[in-house]
C-alpha cells in the first residue's frame, strides 16, 4: 500500500497558495500560470479553504459575481483533506464519493502538500507496473 507521504515525496511538495483578499481573477491567473486545477486559500499559516476552477467557474461565472471578488466570498469553505498516513486507495474513495479533484495534505494543522486524483492515478499506474514487472521477473527468472 502507498501511503500519501511516499506520493508527497516523489510528486513534491510545492505548494501554490492564495490569500482569502486575493481577487478571484488572481486567483484564476495564478492556477492558470502553474497548471493547477485548485488552490489551497492560506490565511498566514492556516488553510482557510480551496478555490477551485469549479468554485470560478459555478460561483464567480454563474451566479454573476465579480472578477474582483475576494477569493474569501466564492471559495469551498468545508474542505476536505488527507494525512500523510492514509493511503491512495483510502483517499481515492474519499475523493470519488464527495466528487472532488483535490485534497491539502495537512499534519497537525500544518500544510504539507495537495493532491489531486491524477497524482492518486498516476501512482497506482507506477505501482501496478511494477509488480507487473516483479511478476514477470519471477516467472521467467
Amino acid at each position: 500500500m502507498i501511503l500519501i507521504e511516499q506520493l508527497l515525496k516523489t510528486k513534491g511538495k510545492e505548494i501554490w497558495s492564495i490569500s482569502p483578499d486575493d481577487s478571484a481573477l488572481d486567483a484564476i491567473r495564478l492556477m492558470a500560470e502553474k497548471q493547477v486545477g485548485a488552490l489551497p486559500v492560506m490565511d498566514g499559516e492556516k488553510l482557510a479553504g480551496i478555490f477551485s476552477e469549479r468554485d470560478y467557474a459555478r460561483r464567480v461565472v454563474l451566479e454573476g459575481h465579480s472578477e474582483n471578488t475576494p477569493v474569501s466570498q466564492v471559495m469551498t469553505t468545508r474542505v476536505r483533506y488527507a494525512e500523510p498516513n492514509q493511503t491512495i486507495d483510502h483517499c481515492m474513495a474519499l475523493m470519488t464519493n464527495k466528487r472532488i479533484r483535490h485534497l491539502p495534505v495537512l499534519k497537525d494543522g500544518k500544510m504539507l502538500g495537495i493532491i489531486s486524483i491524477g497524482d492518486l492515478v498516476n501512482a497506482m499506474i507506477d505501482h501496478q507496473q511494477h509488480t507487473i514487472e516483479e511478476l514477470e521477473r519471477y516467472i521467467t527468472g
